[in-house]
């Protein structure tokens, strides 16, 4: 073969096509795989009943079947470690209360929703003693232990809150002593052996318990339920990538159509994950206006 000029212009741009496609599109790919193998970082909040580790390990099995990529659970006692850990991009998504993701939307996004006996909500239930037959309604209470599950619960902190507020009372000096649980199910634990007079909350947690422990919550009584609320969401970090989100919330949005994820939803007392909008949440934003406008 001759090389002439025009055949040697060519030789170089097609080295040079070749160069832009390694230096372009190779690391892109390499990027992706990356990306794929990074395994899904998930945080749980006390909201979580089903907490035994072969249920952990089970839906840990399900989720990393359904993406081909690994998964982690990571648990924590408060809302607020949880929050942090999602904010800073140390967990890409969390099972979280709808008051600390309405608080900081700006930076996290609704994946899904639990389905809750046929309904993407839940309620508060305010909760006394099964030996207290007087109580009608928190204005009751006055004077007396009330038992709260976490400054950042909906259910167990600020809808008890606004609703005294509403009232035109303080909530600061309405109650003799108040004091944190820190899980729902120890706010029912609180009330059912004593240790305060009355309770909020999660209406969900109260019923589940009733189904697997009914000798605790038959030591308590519901006085009063809430109007509904969104259920607390599945939401993830805006950073985390639109493929990857996309993936998770397929994920759980099939788990009612797959064997082994009616098995773990029927363990979580849940009918399914559905794709629900923020409107589900306004109740709480404005709740959250009321709060913050006498703090």
């Amino acid at each position: 073969m001759i090389i002439t000029e025009n055949n040697s212009l060519q030789i170089q741009r097609l080295l040079w096509l070749n160069l832009l496609i390694i230096i372009v599109i190779l690391p892109r790919t390499v990027y992706s795989q990356n990306d794929e193998m990074k395994p899904y970082r998930i945080g749980l909040t006390p909201v979580f009943l089903a907490n035994k580790t072969s249920f952990i390990r089970d839906w840990k099995d399900y989720l990393e079947r359904q993406l081909n990529t690994p998964v982690s659970f990571i648990q924590r006692q408060t809302y607020q470690e949880v929050t942090d850990l999602l904010l800073s991009g140390e967990l890409d998504a969390a099972w979280l209360c709808g008051y600390p993701f309405i608080s900081h939307q700006d930076q996290l996004s609704l994946l899904a929703v639990p389905v809750y006996r046929d309904k993407p909500v839940y309620q508060s239930y305010l909760i006394v003693p099964s030996s207290d037959s007087e109580t009608r309604s928190i204005e009751d209470l006055k004077n007396k232990i009330f038992v709260y599950s976490d400054p950042n619960s909906n259910s167990g902190f600020l809808y008890p809150q606004v609703s005294l507020i509403k009232m035109g009372i303080n909530p600061r000096h309405f109650f003799r002593k108040t004091f944190f649980a820190w899980s729902h199910q120890d706010v029912v634990r609180a009330v059912a052996e004593g240790l305060a007079h009355g309770g909020s909350v999660d209406g969900y947690v109260w019923d589940s318990i009733t189904m697997i422990n009914p000798e605790l919550t038959t030591q308590t009584r519901v006085v009063s339920k809430s109007e509904e609320f969104g259920f607390p969401p599945f939401v993830v970090n805006n950073d985390l990538s639109e493929d990857r989100q996309n993936a998770l919330k397929h994920a759980l949005l099939q788990m009612e159509n797959n064997k082994s994820g009616i098995k773990l939803l029927n363990k979580l007392n849940l009918d399914r994950f559905s794709n629900n909008q923020l409107s589900l949440y306004e109740g709480i934003a404005e709740m959250i206006k009321v709060f913050h406008s006498t703090q």
